[in-house]
């Protein structure tokens, strides 16, 4: 079966969001690993508003889904999107960022959010 193609406008728009370097790592996370915002904050040392604005255009073009566990917003990858074969394809590409998440671990800082 033929895969299904994307419209050229909204591949520019999506990798154009991809290109910058925050939002790109996010969603490699995002690949392997839900997260919420304060983990991405210690992660990239960045302002709670400033990743909640990567995460809400991220979201926005619906690259990412969130679910609520208790009091935490948690996000993910959104593999329903019509774009995840594209950003997939990207990904597969792209070093692994586990060892982010495995250094917040070690600082206590990953969160458990069940």
């Amino acid at each position: 079966m033929p895969a299904v193609m994307i419209e050229l406008e909204k591949a520019a728009a999506v990798l154009k969001l991809l290109g910058d370097k925050t939002r790109l790592t996010m969603v490699k996370i995002l690949d392997h690993h839900d997260c919420c915002v304060c983990e991405f904050v210690e992660i990239f040392k960045t302002s709670q508003p400033a990743i909640s604005q990567h995460v809400r255009k991220l979201k926005d073009a619906g690259l990412v889904s969130e679910s609520r566990r208790g009091q935490w917003i948690i996000y993910s990858l959104n593999k329903n999107s019509e774009f995840y074969p594209l950003v997939q394809s990207l990904l597969d590409q792209l070093p692994d960022q586990g060892f982010r998440l495995k250094e917040l671990e070690k600082q206590g800082l990953r969160i458990s959010c069940e």
